[in-house]
């Protein structure tokens, strides 16, 4: 196969050229990849795309399995969208791909593969083996938001240029060019897939022409075209943000962004509410003096009740424990509940009503909060302590008497993922009538 240059760089002026490596065979673990490539006709400046599928296999990364489903969940690290059986995972490397990268496909009944362990490692061997000034790219199947169909991307690299970056440029009307940066091992990964097919029985080809992008080094692998999960507007499947809100107790020293904070609070004052009010008002505790003092407030208010209550000294060491997730944190968040608006009646009945319907709107707003957060890629934890001692918390804060604290947010990043909640049937909480 030849393309030809969509540009007028001299460099590629000859066309590029794309050639299946055939006659491999299987292959088996402990296998040397680069030394079956030896009679490829390599040349200087070519880049050899490999199938991730032969490097696992040489790697020795299968596993026996009935099914995928135990591989799937020790190669995730984050769910990011399930819908019936498809699981979208975002693996340990940072890819977000079906099923973590385990493929049942091209491989023993009853086996399937796990993605390399380090595929920019991977690639840096095979170059290594090879004796000669070539790039690597070990390559998977993707699929894509918003289009049909599979292509093949890079998951590894060794010497080639990974993007290019045209920021700060100019088009040919003179256009500033903002926001291009093109995926070029992505591209020749692509390429190199239209000689290989899934069926073929060709795990490697040849991209020729784009010597200009193989590297002296073997430069920084597929790092550059991983977005961090920080950074992904979309960061959950739309079906499954719900489900990415996970109580977070222990949290890591990476600081909290203010501003994804107060997103999170735009989320939260869009809960609905009586009355067209707005119940909710959040206080950002991001002094750490301040979130020491109103710790240290609580918990002197809880050891006083809890004496009052008669536990001992060792009980009530062990339950103030309980609130070390708000002390360890490096942010807190205290939603508090204002009833501006509310109406009063005439019985107890219908002021009780009334109340529990602006506390109802305050919980939409937490859940609406605590969500964002963790779309933000936050994890939090809400903690009902500033229910049992809000006097105590309104003078700490400086609040007014009119704002009941409804508990508070830890807030921060995650120090591990969280584990998988128990499954729980939705018919176990449904009446039908």
């Amino acid at each position: 196969m030849t393309t030809h240059p969509t540009t007028a760089d001299p460099k590629t002026s000859g066309g590029i050229e794309v050639v299946p490596v055939s006659g491999i065979g299987e292959v088996r673990p402990g296998d040397d990849l680069a030394l079956l490539l030896r009679d490829a006709g390599l040349r200087d400046g070519d880049i050899v795309v490999i199938t991730s599928k032969i490097v696992s296999k040489a790697e020795g990364r299968v596993r026996r399995a009935p099914d995928r489903t135990a591989a799937i969940e020790e190669e995730t690290a984050r769910v990011v969208a399930r819908r019936g059986d498809t699981v979208i995972s975002q693996t340990r490397h940072g890819f977000v791909m079906a099923a973590a990268g385990v493929d049942a496909s091209n491989t023993e009944p009853g086996t399937v593969l796990l993605l390399p362990e380090d595929a920019d490692a991977s690639a840096r061997r095979v170059r290594a083996g090879l004796g000669a000034r070539v790039g690597v790219i070990v390559s998977d199947t993707f699929g894509r938001p918003w289009r049909n169909g599979l292509t093949d991307l890079a998951v590894g690299a060794a010497g080639v240029v990974p993007l290019e970056d045209f920021r700060g440029g100019a088009d040919t009307h003179g256009n500033p060019l903002n926001a291009t940066v093109t995926a070029l091992a992505d591209e020749i990964a692509s390429a190199a897939e239209l000689v290989k097919g899934k069926l073929a029985g060709v795990p490697v080809a040849i991209v020729r022409g784009l010597g200009h992008l193989v590297t002296d080094d073997d430069g920084p692998g597929v790092r550059p075209l991983i977005r961090p999960a920080d950074d992904d507007l979309f960061r959950y499947g739309s079906r499954d943000v719900v489900f990415a809100r996970r109580t977070i107790r222990a949290f890591s020293d990476e600081p909290v962004d203010p501003a994804a904070v107060r997103r999170a609070v735009a989320a939260g004052i869009a809960a609905p509410a009586p009355h067209h009010t707005t119940p909710w008002r959040f206080v950002l505790v991001e002094s750490a003096a301040a979130r020491l003092k109103l710790v240290d407030a609580m918990r002197e208010a809880w050891i006083a009740d809890l004496r009052g209550d008669g536990f001992t000294e060792e009980s009530i060491a062990k339950r103030i424990r309980r609130g070390d997730v708000l002390r360890d944190a490096p942010y807190l968040v205290v939603p508090c509940l204002v009833m501006e608006g509310s109406h009063t009646y005439r019985d107890d009945r219908r002021n009780a009503s009334e109340r529990e319907m602006f506390v109802v709107a305050m919980g939409a707003g937490v859940e609406n909060l605590l969500i964002q957060l963790a779309v933000e890629g936050l994890g939090s934890a809400w903690v009902s302590s500033t229910m049992f001692c809000r006097p105590v918390v309104r003078e700490v804060l400086d609040l007014p008497e009119t704002w009941d604290p409804m508990g508070c947010v830890a807030v921060g990043h995650a120090a591990a993922p969280p584990r998988d909640r128990a499954p729980r049937d939705p018919e176990d909480f449904i009446v039908t009538r």
